[in-house]
């Protein structure tokens, strides 16, 4: 698994791709259960996919921000575009 998801990451920057890699392997279960409900995505299109996907997460944002290292928030931050965007309130939902 460890070797499809690098190769997925390719072009993701050094910094996130290690990060989206420690988070994976810490929590397998979590991402066990993002794939399964975004694997009956694939045959949709573009648009309803990442329409469907964002559901899925909204549905998981609490486990997933539970998962968040600070290191791991303050990097998504910074690569949703700053200090305003993506911090985070004391319930886990991102200010905007």
């Amino acid at each position: 698994m460890k070797k499809v998801l690098e190769k997925q990451l390719k072009d993701v920057p050094e910094k996130y791709r290690n990060m989206i890699m420690d988070f994976v392997e810490k929590n397998p279960e979590l991402c066990q259960k993002l794939a399964g409900e975004m694997q009956g995505m694939q045959k949709m299109s573009p648009a309803e996919q990442q329409s469907a996907g964002m559901k899925v997460l909204m549905k998981y944002q609490s486990e997933i921000t539970a998962a968040l290292t600070p290191e791991m928030k303050s990097a998504l931050a910074e690569f949703m575009g700053g200090q305003q965007t993506g911090q985070f309130n004391p319930n886990g939902t991102i200010r905007q």
